[in-house]
């Protein structure tokens, strides 16, 4: 039997050519994401996501999130207003800021940042947290990024990752803590692995999916049996995109994608098994309907029930984006003008940062430790 990729998007040009002009403002738009998220990690973080944290993990992921919030804020005004990517949401209507766990298909390397678009509409952009692979935690600003917002970095082996997962996850079952927790049950990006995956299903006698990967259960599932409790829902979105897939450099310089079609299933916690044989073989049934779902999406150019969002507002975006800059221009100042004090302020800020993300380290409240000393 032979095994072909199914053509999500065709092979064909950029929606947009790469010309000069692209190319500057793209370089531009990469600079003032490196330097605002910079600035607001070296000043921020101290504060924020250390000190406050002594006293309360709480009420130190609401200021990160808030703060952390206007920054994530800028890639979606980057694909929606400057690069003028047509996002289409469809499927269910889901309330804001709900607390969710949300699974997702993995069909190229920046799945994950589009999903930031739907996040900002729910209010719940600095509470999206991700798991994502170990290495990228070790990337200078970015890395230093997702380790202050809580992304839970994976090695891709169970025995060093699950109690990793279990670990971190555990500060997470306060239901009045926010949280957007997504995971990629495929493991990795479906062009990678998509040959793979479909010999494997037709060696185990399994469907053969032609538009995503079989999906891993047990990441998913721990995090599903961690957090039952304390979630509204689960979200299952199915992400296609035309002209074609986009690579991180499509989306720096606007030439790709054209459109980005996201379709959202809200799932009550009570759909959902509770022991991991049937929870495991509800995920297989989800993937499968996806499948049918892109292969749709192939046939008709859309999924069904568009326009659940509407657009982002333009007057918000540019308030988001002036706050962001101001902050920044502020800082900038302040640390080429200040006293001998603020320049090691900023060099042992990132030095902390550095570390602590390359090492997974977070405080403990201090409240915490003197009630477990306590009983």
């Amino acid at each position: 039997m032979e095994y072909e990729e199914a053509p999500l998007s065709d092979k064909k040009s950029k929606h947009f050519p790469l010309t000069p002009f692209r190319i500057i403002r793209g370089v531009i738009c990469l600079l003032v994401l490196l330097s605002t998220a910079f600035v607001f990690l070296i000043y921020f973080v101290p504060v924020a996501a250390v000190l406050l944290r002594f006293f309360s993990t709480l009420y130190s992921r609401k200021v990160v999130a808030l703060l952390f919030g206007l920054w994530l804020g800028l890639w979606p005004i980057l694909f929606e207003k400057v690069n003028e990517t047509n996002v289409i949401f469809s499927g269910d209507y889901v309330p804001p800021r709900e607390r969710v766990l949300l699974i997702a298909n993995h069909r190229t390397e920046v799945d994950w940042m589009y999903l930031w678009n739907l996040a900002l509409r729910k209010g719940c952009l600095g509470h999206i947290k991700y798991l994502l692979k170990k290495s990228l935690m070790k990337l200078p600003v970015f890395g230093w990024g997702f380790y202050v917002l809580e992304f839970i970095p994976l090695e891709r082996n169970w025995a060093v990752d699950e109690p990793v997962i279990k670990q971190m996850l555990s500060t997470f079952t306060n239901p009045q803590d926010p949280l957007w927790l997504t995971v990629f049950p495929e493991g990795t990006d479906y062009r990678q692995k998509c040959r793979t995956s479909q010999e494997f299903a037709s060696q185990k006698g399994l469907p053969v999916l032609r538009n995503v990967l079989l999906p891993k259960t047990r990441g998913f599932y721990a995090c599903l049996e961690i957090l039952r409790n304390s979630l509204d829902a689960v979200y299952d979105v199915t992400i296609a995109y035309k002209n074609q897939c986009p690579t991180f450099l499509d989306n720096a310089f606007g030439v790709d994608p054209s459109e980005v079609h996201i379709h959202v299933r809200r799932i009550p916690l009570e759909e959902i098994p509770e022991s991991e044989k049937e929870a495991s073989r509800w995920l297989m049934k989800t993937f499968h309907f996806k499948d049918q779902l892109l292969s749709d999406f192939i046939d008709n150019g859309h999924f069904p029930n568009e326009g659940t969002e509407q657009e982002l507002s333009t007057k918000k975006c540019l308030v988001n984006l002036v706050i962001v800059m101001a902050i920044t221009g502020i800082f900038i100042f302040f640390t080429f003008h200040s006293s001998i004090w603020g320049k090691i302020y900023v060099g042992f800020s990132c030095i902390y940062i550095a570390s602590a993300a390359y090492f997974n380290f977070r405080p403990s409240p201090i409240f915490d430790l003197v009630l477990q000393m306590k009983y």
